[in-house]
């Protein structure tokens, strides 16, 4: 197979015009963007997310509508801190949110009471950094996308107990009361409201208009109107009644409690349905005094709709009005006040925008399933839609359609973050709306302003707790930058309004055929949660309506449409029924298919097919799988569930000392690189003009437009982050990569480090690797290790732990760090500054004092003249304890880095003093934004040179520069640029996008220059901005240099893991022909079960890449075949399948038998075994119980539970049993003598009394039972 170079790699890939695949991130970035619409103009925004969410609870009245309140725009300013410092000093990185709100009285007696528009804060919401990340409390957080079942209605089917199939149709709205219709055994039709309340279908068509069985019957054309007179009824004689003949009067009564006279309906029912009209009731017909009487059509129809006459059978009702006071009852359990509010509860359940809402893909679902064109915007349910439903599920009873599945992707949608916060404002804005209501109805007689109304705490408090609790709302896993770029696109079925992992059966978890290209079918957890939670293909997208769409080729009579511009989304609904060829046929330059026939997918069959009958052609063989998936070169040829593991191990790996690029990759190691923004890259092109270790910059190309709308020097400058922690503890350390001159592209990586090797994702190292067993050291996937290794930092990587403590006031007095600790010796605090904290650069051993603070102590509070005496002579030394922060058992490492923060404490003199400051930054800011505003003007006045206004208006509408006058500098200079709108200010379209983007960039640039000002004068009146109830804050990183050590997991792309049991000296290894010795020795016992034969293969070309020093790519599905890995061994003159002759290290004896040896791509995963291995003498106990504590967190002891027990009772060990129960567990007297006599070198005292036999005894005595010990 031909290969071809694409990014310094050989690429065996044999798809044509390969598709670049779209921005890993998008998920989350455009998903925020969209909710927010922060770069379109106000009069622009379509009406969706935030501004959707306040157009529907605004405007707000009050009861007696005299006062109305409504809202124009909002906007936000920028983040009071940077992420740095937000991640430093765990704070919320967030926005203002402010709403241009406008309050008026419709009340003409109430004069004095103007128009009032004013900016009202609504609180601050989380902003998304450009990563797709959240900050929330100084943690980096990630919204994950939910996949739930989608709006709409769907037909199901069950089994009944006594074999019956059941049918049933529901409709699930975005919010409002579900409804369900469904069949019995009897071939009843009900409808179940709220899946509780039942009712025969019929009684709910007349609650809805269609009062008579006339008109039900006349729905589904069931029934011939015959009037009632003898002639027409003598020629009727024999067919059945198809409605109930009624008597109907008018009763007058007494109303008891109000002494009216009330008419009454009253119905008399004197033929039943499917009465047989015979001589003999002719004439309780003519009787009755009906007009006309309802037969039975022919006989076909009749059968086929049995249903509806069953249920009319059973429907307790007659008319409208019996119908509504009938489901009223059902619903509330009582009688209605009257029939008007009966029929208004009935209204509000399912015809009210207020209170039921499909939503647009709620409407699109069902508009699409009943084949019905209802208005895009009719977002409640209408007549007609559930007479289709009825109808359908008629046609489902008579085997005339089929039911939904459930699994299918187009009745199942995503919620990504934008949708999801959508969701909680509403919350938020719907308690608001209420509070302000209430305060309309209580201040109706005073002046008030928006900003009285409005309580931005409400806000807040919805979004806080939905960041900090909501079940997907999670702290990121950043390991590597492939475990962030995965956590960013998984979609979980778990959360609210979602499923629940006891719930969820078989199917749901399954894979389904229109998981193809949207759900990856390999990447899934092992455990409870497999198959709930799964990641986007590398192609997919997520459409407006919340769908997954993947890209197709059009095939038009056989020929397949090579243009990537012509590529088609589609989501799995439109995809039903095409014929789709496989995104590895071979196919000739102009896109014709060189065999005749073509392997193809159809739903869920697999035909093939001659080239003219297939319609569309996957983009790549790659679009199937996930990006952790992807990774896996030779993925063809591993098992799914060793797959399934490699793709989840990846995403543990640690970043190394020395990370490298694998020799064999896949091709898409770049793009991970470069989508998970974790590398500083060039947002354009230019030169680079400084680099060194901490700072690049680069001075961009702008064109004149460019510079002209910029208020932004054109040099950008970047800091390269060293040593920085991640939530996982790793570090991020970057290298520049660039040169000072260097011209650069835009997207250019300009550094390396964090798990990425000049712009590729290197994950792990690649090394020599020998399948053979090795003296059982290798027995059930253990790892034997050249020392090598270990010496020369292969696998080394540096953790950096972060540990922070705060002073706060006690009862007792003031908190405070110091290194004056008592009763602690100088040895043990030389290496602590002034402020108690230790210095950068210091070794750190187990038990060493990090963080010096002292509290006050004393058993109570101290009394007056205590205090006195204290104010007096001064604390007694003896009145603090020491409460530092000391290194716990296991941390061993260097201190990188410490940080204090502190609230500004303020005297008198200070406050005057800070004011001097304040009046001057203030001049300073004024100056400032002045001096911007006259490069506004000047810029204005250029663009509108010779031009006359088009009339520019305010954000409500009123002229402010009359239409045709010229613009002059006066009136530039008055104008407040963040209340105008931007659009239309000439009559030429170019200079009005150019005046658009200019007033955008002045109010960018006047926001943050606003901002900086705030920034300031908060950090001279208040100091660093800490967590409530916090004084001070001292934090301390320690780095720790981990090498690889026996008990260490290893693993490979391929499921292929394992632990580390034995690190051998490089001369006992095996060796090569050449004198090599091996890396790696790995059991070959391993591969056949498991059928991970990928790492063969990976193996041999990897060996053949080391030794011409050339790297591959071999993209999954359309990789390296055997011929591919033959010729490049040939080339690199290796043997056949890399089947080499290995020497014994020992003895330098060659093995009987050849091995496979070659280069294997393999990482270190973060199971690292020293934060596993613990140990405990002596310890904390548990306080009521006392015993010690479990785990390594609580350092706590091994349980010895009831199996072990028994083990020691088998073998009599009766006082080795009492001991481990007594004296090593909770005998509190015991332990202390124990500790005593072996001290004092005495024999051991016997053990006394269990505690947990007392907490028994204390327990049972709680019961009211006397219990004793004799």
């Amino acid at each position: 197979m031909a290969s071809k170079i694409v990014d310094n790699r050989v690429n065996f890939a044999s798809v044509k015009n390969p598709m670049p695949y779209p921005d890993y991130l998008d998920v989350q970035l455009k998903s925020f963007r969209d909710f927010l619409q922060l770069d379109t103009p106000p009069e622009e925004r379509k009406n969706d997310g935030l501004y959707k969410v306040f157009a529907e609870n605004f405007p707000i009245t009050d009861t007696r509508n005299n006062f109305v309140l409504e809202f124009l725009d909002y906007y936000i300013d920028p983040p009071r801190y940077t992420i740095d410092e937000c991640l430093e000093r765990g704070l919320t990185y967030s926005v203002p949110l402010k709403a241009k709100m406008k309050l008026y009285c419709t009340d003409p007696d109430h004069e004095d009471f103007g128009t009032f528009i004013q900016d009202v804060f609504l609180g601050t919401i989380p902003y998304m950094t450009n990563n797709g990340t959240f900050i929330i409390n100084g943690a980096e957080r990630v919204v994950v996308s939910q996949l739930h079942r989608s709006p709409g209605v769907f037909f199901g089917q069950g089994v009944h107990a006594n074999g019956t199939v059941l049918y049933s149709a529901r409709i699930i709205p975005f919010k409002g009361s579900w409804i369900e219709f469904a069949t019995d055994i009897n071939n009843v039709m009900y409808a179940y409201i709220d899946r509780k309340k039942k009712l025969p279908v019929t009684t709910l068509l007349r609650a809805i208009g269609f009062e008579t069985d006339k008109d039900i019957l006349q729905i589904f054309d069931l029934a011939e109107e015959v009037k009632v007179n003898k002639k027409n009824i003598k020629e009727v004689l024999g067919r059945k009644l198809a409605a109930r003949v009624l008597k109907s009067w008018n009763e007058d009564f007494v109303d008891e409690d109000t002494g009216e006279v009330v008419s009454i309906e009253r119905n008399e029912v004197i033929m039943e349905r499917e009465t047989e009209i015979t001589k003999e009731n002719i004439d309780d017909i003519l009787d009755s005094g009906a007009s006309t009487i309802l037969l039975h059509k022919d006989a076909d129809a009749a059968s086929k709709y049995s249903i509806i006459f069953n249920t009319l059978q059973k429907d307790p009702s007659n008319s409208e009005k019996e119908a509504v006071l009938y489901i009223y009852r059902q619903l509330r359990n009582a009688d209605p006040a009257d029939d008007a509010s009966a029929r208004e509860v009935i209204q509000n359940l399912f015809f009210s925008d207020k209170r039921y809402d499909l939503g647009t893909v709620g409407r699109y679902r069902i508009n699409k399933k009943l084949g019905l064109d209802t208005d895009m915007d009719v977002r409640i349910l209408t007549k007609e839609d559930i007479i289709e439903i009825i109808k359908y599920l008629i046609q489902l009873v008579n085997s005339n359609a089929t039911v939904d599945d459930i699994d299918h992707l187009s009745n199942r949608r995503v919620r990504t973050v934008g949708e999801q916060l959508s969701n909680q404002f509403s919350i938020g804005l719907a308690r608001m709306s209420r509070t302000i209501r209430e305060r309309m109805n209580v201040r109706d007689n005073e002046v008030f302003t928006p900003t009285d109304l409005i309580n931005a705490k409400t806000i807040s408090s919805v979004i806080n707790s939905f960041f900090g609790t909501n079940p997907l709302s999670q702290f990121m896993d950043q390991t590597n930058p492939l475990a962030e770029v995965t956590h960013k696109r998984r979609l979980s079925a778990l959360g609210p309004g979602g499923l629940s992992r006891e719930r969820a059966g078989f199917e749901v978890r399954d894979v389904h055929y229109t998981h193809y290209g949207r759900l990856c079918p390999i990447e899934s957890p092992e455990g409870p949660n497999i198959g709930l939670i799964s990641s986007l293909c590398v192609y997919a997208k997520i459409n407006d309506l919340g769908f997954i769409e993947t890209p197709y080729r059009k095939v038009k009579d056989g020929v397949v449409d090579l243009d990537n511009d012509h590529v088609v989304y589609l989501t799995a609904e439109e995809e039903e029924d095409h014929v789709i060829g496989q995104g590895n046929a071979p196919l000739n330059d102009d896109g014709t298919f060189i065999r005749d026939v073509v392997k193809c997918r159809q739903d869920a069959d697999s035909p093939v097919v001659p080239p003219s009958e297939v319609d569309l052609m996957d983009v790549s063989p790659q679009q199937i799988a996930s990006i952790a998936a992807g990774l896996i070169p030779f993925l063809e040829h591993d098992d799914a569930h060793r797959a399934l593991m490699g793709s989840n191990m990846m995403r543990q790996a640690v970043p190394l000392l020395h990370n490298e690029a694998p020799i064999v990759g896949t091709g898409i190691e770049r793009q991970v690189c470069v989508d998970s923004r974790t590398m500083i890259t060039a947002e354009g092109d230019g030169v680079i003009e400084y680099v060194d270790a901490t700072t690049i910059r680069i001075l961009y190309d702008r064109t004149e437009e460019e510079e002209f709308v910029s208020f932004e020097p054109a040099l950008k400058e970047y800091r390269i982050p060293k040593f920085r922690r991640t939530n996982q503890n790793m570090t991020i350390d970057l290298r520049p990569i660039c040169d000072k001159g260097q011209r650069v592209k835009k997207g250019d990586i300009l550094t390396e480090g964090y798990a990425t090797e000049n712009g590729e994702l290197a994950l792990g190292r690649n090394l020599l690797v020998a399948y053979i067993p090795w003296k059982g050291y290798n027995y059930e996937d253990a790892i034997v290790l050249n020392e090598r290794v270990v010496r020369e930092d292969v696998l080394t990587s540096v953790h950096v732990d972060e540990y922070s403590l705060d002073v706060r006031e006690t009862k007792r007095g003031m908190e405070e760090f110091t290194s004056d600790i008592p009763n602690v010796s100088e040895e043990a605090t030389k290496d602590l500054d002034d402020n108690g904290i230790i210095r950068v650069g210091a070794r750190v051993e187990p038990g060493d004092i990090l963080i010096g603070k002292i509290s006050p102590k004393g058993e109570s509070d101290p009394s007056p003249e205590e205090k006195l005496l204290r104010a007096i002579f001064g604390d007694k030394a003896g009145d603090v304890k020491d409460s530092s922060l000391k290194a716990n058992p296991s941390l061993t490492g260097v201190v990188i880095d410490k940080k204090l923060f502190s609230r500004a404490v303020k005297t008198r003199a200070s406050k005057q003093q800070d004011k001097v400051i304040l009046a001057k930054i203030d001049e300073e800011y004024a100056a400032k934004i002045d001096d911007l505003k006259d490069i506004l003007v000047d810029k204005l006045l250029t663009l509108t040179e010779d031009k006359t206004s088009m009339g520019i208006k305010d954000y409500t509408g009123a002229e402010i520069i009359t239409k045709g006058s010229k613009f002059s500098i006066a009136q530039l200079k008055n104008l407040e640029y963040d209340g105008i709108q931007s659009n239309n200010w000439t009559d030429d379209e170019h200079t009005n996008m150019l005046i658009q983007k200019l007033i955008m960039n002045f109010i960018k640039k006047y926001k943050l220059l606003d901002a900086e000002l705030k920034r300031r004068k908060f950090a001279i009146t208040i100091g660093d901005e800490l967590p409530s109830g916090i004084l001070q804050m001292a934090k301390v990183y320690v780095a720790k240099k981990r090498k690889i050590s026996v008990g260490d997991k290893l693993a490979g792309r391929h499921g292929n893991k394992g632990i580390v049991s034995k690190i051998v000296r490089q001369e006992d290894m095996p060796f090569l022909a050449d004198g090599r010795p091996v890396d790696l020795v790995l059991n070959p016992l391993g591969v056949p079960s498991r059928m991970n034969l990928g790492q063969i293969f990976e193996a041999i070309l990897g060996a053949a890449g080391k030794r011409l020093g050339v790297k591959f790519a071999t993209p999954i599905f359309d990789g390296a075949k055997l011929d591919d890995l033959q010729e490049w061994t040939d080339k690199a003159g290796l043997p056949r399948l890399c089947s080499t002759r290995l020497y014994d290290g020992e003895t330098g004896e060659p093995f009987d038998q050849p091995a496979t040896v070659g280069i294997t791509y393999f990482l270190k995963l973060g199971h690292m075994v020293e934060d596993k291995m613990h140990a405990r003498s002596i310890g904390p106990y548990s306080l009521i119980t006392q015993q010690p504590l479990g785990g390594k967190a609580q350092f706590g002891g091994q349980r010895f539970g009831e199996m072990e027990v028994w083990a020691l009772e088998a073998f009599g060990a009766s006082h080795v049993l009492q001991e481990i129960l007594t004296i090593k567990s909770d005998d509190v007297v015991g332990r202390s003598k124990a500790y005593e006599a072996i001290v004092k070198g005495e024999p051991m005292p016997t053990p006394g009394i269990p505690e947990s036999l007392n907490v028994l005894l204390h327990e049972l005595r709680g019961l009211g039972l006397s219990i004793t010990l004799d």
